[in-house]
């Protein structure tokens, strides 16, 4: 904004805030204090890393959740890295953690090619064979079927290989043995750590504690006669193989928090263009999360041997979906990729559909990538719409293959494109979309995409979906309490894109709050998405319980950062048995015995070591549930970037119902986003208009620019173009025409401006 700066003295303001002051406001100070906490001031030599600068998915190793270990890492857990180190940047000014992030992304969580050898062996034609799922763990192994014309073709491989040189997958595996603990270590190894391991390979029922873990490099050195192979297909003949799968969300995520990292320090005039590039390329082949498991055509997808074999892009339902998988043989001889046929609201990024189909620092290098993500972008704002319940919050998901197996679904079932509603998608046990933490990664994506874009669909998504945030938690004497569990009921309405802006929606479809209590890292992901859409609409409500809640969370402090007393009665599922098929046996690298009837617990003989076994051993002698204090390292990066972003955008406020230490005066006002994506908040209503560009209308309070409301009524394009009648784009679309008075898009046959901050 170097036109301000220039008339500083024209308007005789006395003082500034310069892009290069940092803020020193309470926000701030709890960010920075939590940040040096868990990175060890920068160091990475924390309880919170392993010497190899392994993120662990918690302090504690006692833990079982999705993850089996403690200090075993997640695809999540780097995403959130990133996500740490470009808030750390904005309020320090020092953002070489961004890219120190991403080269342990590459270094630890993206297989190398010497990882995953044969990948150009890998036929587009032929993908991979097909299983059917089983809803039912006792349904595994599944047979293989050897058949032709059941798969399709797989339309971006060669772009892929085209654009970047090679036939490797750039994407994240999504779960490491950070400390080695199972012992298998990396390409068999049984040392090197960390290493690349898989648990979930067994259908909706089979939860974490039914998980057998096995290396995703299967030289059948543990396991039985076929590894561990034959726990999961029957195979006319098994051979030595890799195999690795993705969590497309968090992939999405990082590219998020790579994008806010890159617009901060563009802002402070430096340079993260390298990791915009590796966030752009790692977005080109994340566009494996839009495809059917085995590239059938989308919609009404009824018998494996019947449905269509996709050809094109006709096997793209344009969503996230929940994995996607690819692998090998180990002589480098042969390789498969496979998509997915479930996706979850809970797992959606249109925000990273936006970055990728308009941000040219983020644009893929293949042909057809930026335009599979801008369609990408429309179909998750309608998935979102289409989920949308009466109360505000978001329902579970679609699917194009019903059961896992291309099944016909019940008569009662709505569609979506001709996907099937799963209200459970993926998993059952427990259900995939009971834990409200969902509600806040999906929808935290949607309305920081309406803070940034001005997308008038995904603004009415959330602010639909505030309003249930707001109806369920509540601050009392400094403590939180909000909905950690929905229950689900109903069916949404057979979809069609022209009800989007339809009331009364889904009067079926409900979503009820069955458990309440304290979930730190769900409500600070929750509040998070609260805060975009509160600071976008000026909602002073919104932003006062997003104060209110961060200021409680304050209660919560301990000398590792924050978390409360959690009771695990699941924790009897230590001495609970994992289904093996009677007469399968084998070891693992623990020296553990796998035979039909063993239990977790059996599985898993070091945990008998940990300090805290003997809670848990307590527990299944008939003793009270377990209490863990645990610190997981995406929670505790939610309560650090929610406290930043506060600092950045300067939101203060709050009902006083936190702990006390809320102020009241907040950014009440509505000011265009070319001027708060620069760092500085909206006046308030009824400020004076002391300088005009073509960020919009600027004011100044406290001695501090911020920008006024009025003028062009919040709009972010030139007032040049809404002078004249037209409306702004609701995002950073296609240039079509350039004029004195500004970019021109068009949006239904009708010209727009664009958005000055694009």
């Amino acid at each position: 904004m170097p036109s301000i700066r220039n008339a500083l003295f024209l308007l005789g303001a006395s003082t500034v805030l310069a892009a290069s002051k940092r803020a020193n406001d309470k926000y701030a100070s709890r960010a920075t204090e939590h940040y040096n906490k868990i990175t060890g001031n920068g160091s990475y030599r924390s309880e919170y890393f392993s010497p190899e600068n392994v993120p662990y998915h918690s302090v504690e190793t006692l833990m079982v959740e999705a993850p089996d270990h403690g200090h075993e890492s997640v695809s999540e857990t780097y995403s959130f890295w990133v996500w740490l180190e470009a808030v750390n940047g904005k309020l320090t000014g020092d953002y070489t953690g961004v890219e120190t992030a991403w080269s342990y992304i590459e270094k630890h969580m993206i297989p190398d090619s010497k990882n995953q050898p044969g990948n150009s062996k890998y036929n587009p034609s032929s993908p991979a064979t097909y299983a059917a799922e089983h809803d039912d763990i006792d349904g595994y192994p599944s047979k293989l079927i050897f058949q032709d014309g059941i798969v399709g073709e797989d339309p971006i491989a060669k772009e892929l290989s085209q654009a970047y040189g090679n036939w490797d997958i750039y994407i994240m595996h999504w779960i490491i043995d950070g400390d080695n603990w199972y012992g298998y270590g990396q390409q068999g190894d049984g040392t090197s750590k960390p290493s690349f391991i898989n648990t979930f390979q067994r259908g909706a029922s089979e939860s974490t504690w039914k998980t057998v873990p096995h290396p995703c490099w299967e030289a059948m050195k543990w396991g039985g006669r076929n590894g561990f192979l034959d726990l999961f297909t029957v195979d006319n003949s098994y051979a030595k193989q890799w195999r690795y799968t993705a969590a497309p969300d968090a992939d999405a995520r990082a590219i998020q928090a790579a994008y806010f990292g890159w617009l901060w320090a563009k802002e402070d005039g430096q340079d993260l263009s390298s990791v915009a590039s590796k966030a752009a390329k790692l977005g080109d082949y994340l566009r494996y999360a839009q495809y059917d498991k085995y590239f059938k055509k989308i919609g009404n997808c009824v018998g494996y041997d019947r449905c269509s074999a996709g050809s094109g892009k006709n096997s793209a339902h344009y969503l996230i979906s929940w994995y996607f998988a690819w692998g090998g043989g180990l002589q480098g001889d042969w390789s498969w990729r496979i998509g997915s046929s479930h996706t979850h609201t809970g797992y959606q990024s249109p925000l990273a559909a936006w970055i990728l189909s308009t941000q040219s620092a983020f644009k893929p290098k293949s042909s057809t990538g930026a335009k599979d993500w801008a369609t990408s972008l429309d179909r998750q704002l309608e998935l979102f719409r289409w989920l949308q319940t009466p109360e505000g919050c978001i329902a579970g998901g679609a699917t194009n293959s019903w059961t896992g197996a291309y099944a016909q679904p019940p008569s009662d079932i709505t569609s979506f494109y001709g996907m099937w509603y799963d209200w459970q998608p993926v998993y059952h046990d427990p259900p995939s979309n009971n834990w409200t933490g969902m509600q806040g990664w999906g929808m935290e994506r949607v309305c920081s995409l309406y803070y940034l874009s001005g997308d008038e669909r995904a603004g009415l998504i959330c602010q639909n979906w505030a309003k249930w945030v707001k109806d369920t938690t509540r601050v009392s004497g400094g403590e939180i309490v909000h909905a950690t569990n929905l229950a689900w009921e109903g069916n949404p309405d057979e979809w069609n894109k022209s009800n989007f802006n339809k009331s009364g929606l889904n009067r079926s479809l409900h979503g009820t709050v069955s458990a309440e209590g304290l979930d730190l890292g769900s409500i600070a992901s929750i509040i998070k998405g609260l805060f975009w859409v509160s600071l976008k609409d000026g909602d002073q409500d919104g932003l006062n319980l997003v104060v209110d809640v961060m200021d409680a969370i304050e209660n919560y402090k301990d000398d590792l950062g924050y978390a409360a007393l959690e009771a695990r009665n699941d924790y009897e599922n230590f001495g609970k048995e994992v289904y093996i098929p009677s007469g399968w046996t084998g070891k693992n690298a623990q020296g553990a015995n796998i035979k039909s009837g063993v239990k977790f617990i059996d599985i898993r003989p070091k945990y008998k070591q940990d300090p805290d076994w003997p809670q848990v051993e307590n527990f299944l002698n008939g003793g009270n549930p377990p209490e863990f204090t645990y610190h997981r390292f995406w929670g505790q990066t939610e309560i650090m970037v929610a406290n930043g972003l506060l600092s950045i955008y300067g939101v203060t406020g709050g009902s006083g119902a936190g702990n006390g230490s809320g102020n009241s005066g907040s950014s009440s006002g509505n000011c265009p986003a070319s001027i708060k994506n620069q760092g500085y908040k909206c006046c308030k209503a009824g400020c004076q208009v002391v300088y005009q560009d073509a960020d919009g209308d600027w004011g100044v309070e406290n001695g501090q620019w911020c920008g006024c409301g009025g003028g062009d009524s919040g709009s972010s394009c030139p007032k040049a173009i809404t002078n004249q009648g037209y409306k702004c784009c609701s995002g950073c679309s296609y240039v079509y025409y350039e004029d004195q008075d500004g970019k021109w898009g068009v949006e239904n046959n009708d010209w727009c401006g664009i958005p000055s901050n694009c």
